[in-house]
């Protein structure tokens, strides 16, 4: 139906939009990130007491990994799984930090399986460093 010159240059222009989109999504995530952290800190700042909290200090933390990882997915075109994990490792710490008497006041099991949690998504993290390192493959296109 289409002549060869005519597919390439709507392929060219369909990855062209795609780059588009992708830098585009890229920029609204990290805005909103930035954002929110802002106000976030900003809201903190106000604290009565004059400090920030544990669990706003680590709040912070989860804000940093996201940007983070947004940067970097944003220069390399690549995920980084792994600051995920750091982001639920993190996220479920704050909770247990925020919630621990409620988490043990119902089921101390819940405890455990927090801890559980943590454990897992650590070994998970460990495994993609040795697995980062034995199998390099900063040279390869996509993953």
């Amino acid at each position: 139906m289409f002549s060869e010159g005519v597919k390439n240059k709507i392929d060219q222009f369909g990855d062209f939009l795609i780059e588009v989109f992708h830098l585009l999504g890229l920029f609204v995530i990290g805005a909103t990130v930035a954002w929110s952290a802002v106000s976030e800190y900003l809201l903190i700042m106000q604290h009565e007491s004059g400090f920030a909290s544990l669990k706003d200090i680590l709040l912070l933390f989860i804000y940093l990994e996201l940007g983070a990882m947004i940067g970097i997915y944003f220069k390399t075109h690549r995920l980084p799984v792994i600051f995920l994990i750091f982001i639920a490792i993190t996220a479920i710490t704050r909770f247990m930090v925020i919630d621990m008497k409620s988490l043990v006041a119902n089921d101390s099991f819940n405890l455990i399986i927090m801890v559980a949690s943590i454990l897992i998504l650590t070994i998970a993290a460990g495994i993609l460093r040795f697995t980062e390192k034995k199998y390099d493959t900063s040279n390869e296109c996509c993953t």
